[in-house]
């Protein structure tokens, strides 16, 4: 049963999602039936069963949160990707079901020493290498999940940002500008109160590069992007009123603003690709830190 949870917790950190990992799921499942089931037989030890109760009461609490916790978790994970709030409810679910784990299993050590005291068996204070693994899938997952969120939230808010930018919309750009300096402030003061995970760093210093990233972006970039579109609605005005009629002082005028519009064009441009660029680079450094963050401390199962 231990064996079947870590290959589906596994499959899920090192895969493509909770979804892409069912089958896991379903194997772990029918495992923690037929595991059921087989406790049951189990007769009463002198009497007592209360060892045998606390262990089926764990594994029935183990079963009800692989199918149908999870199961919901499955149909978050479709559209958690839409919306911060999306996001932050799958993940508050990952965690309570974790939680219910963990409070299940140990409330069955708790059972299984006392009825060690009980029948004056002497227990040896120390865990194997599956129930380690499952101790650190907890451990890891807790301390990923409050970082992504900071990422999420600030990203899924520059995607507003850029949108606006292709839209050549100045109030969207504003508006969501203003949020996305915020959230990338509000990330890097929630980053500075973090820890590093067993001394790796690695996670809260790509996400703080992301949230430098984003500041930058809603900063002196987003006034530059805003200026140049204001600069060309004038252009576009001016453009529309010259005409066969207009004076030699009006050509003369439109003319230095056809100058005007090309250099801050070329600016515009070069601005959007300096971000482009940048922004490929930090992207990228926050992916492979999270994929060698997993690597490194979520456990693999027997044969990955």
């Amino acid at each position: 049963m231990a064996q079947k949870y870590v290959a589906y917790m596994s499959a899920v950190s090192h895969g493509k999602g909770i979804r892409a990992a069912n089958s896991k799921r379903n194997e772990l499942l029918q495992t923690l039936n037929e595991t059921i089931s087989k406790v049951n037989g189990f007769p009463a030890y002198q009497a007592d069963t209360t060892l045998k109760s606390a262990s089926l009461d764990y594994m029935k609490i183990m079963y009800h949160v692989i199918g149908e916790d999870y199961g919901k978790i499955v149909n978050l994970e479709e559209i958690a990707e839409q919306s911060y709030d999306l996001m932050e409810a799958y993940m508050t679910a990952q965690e309570k079901a974790n939680q219910k784990l963990q409070e299940a299993g140990e409330s069955k050590e708790q059972a299984v020493k006392t009825f060690a005291r009980i029948h004056n068996v002497s227990l040896v204070e120390q865990k194997d290498g599956l129930w380690q693994k499952i101790e650190t899938i907890g451990k890891v997952t807790d301390y990923f999940n409050p970082v992504y969120l900071i990422f999420f939230k600030a990203s899924k808010q520059e995607s507003y940002f850029t949108d606006a930018i292709e839209k050549k919309n100045i109030n969207g750009i504003e508006q969501n500008k203003n949020a996305l300096s915020r959230y990338s402030e509000e990330g890097l003061a929630s980053l500075d109160t973090m820890k590093s995970f067993h001394a790796d760093n690695s996670l809260i210093m790509a996400c703080r590069k992301m949230m430098e990233f984003f500041k930058m972006e809603a900063g002196s970039k987003a006034g530059q992007v805003t200026e140049y579109f204001i600069k060309n609605e004038e252009f576009q005005k001016l453009k529309n009123t010259i005409s066969s009629k207009s004076s030699k002082e009006e050509i003369n005028n439109y003319n230095k603003a056809v100058n005007e519009i090309n250099k801050a064009s070329r600016e515009f441009n070069m601005t959007i690709q300096s971000l482009n660029n940048r922004r490929s680079e930090v992207y990228a450094g926050w992916n492979s830190a999270v994929d060698q963050f997993f690597d490194v401390h979520m456990p693999y199962a027997a044969g990955q």
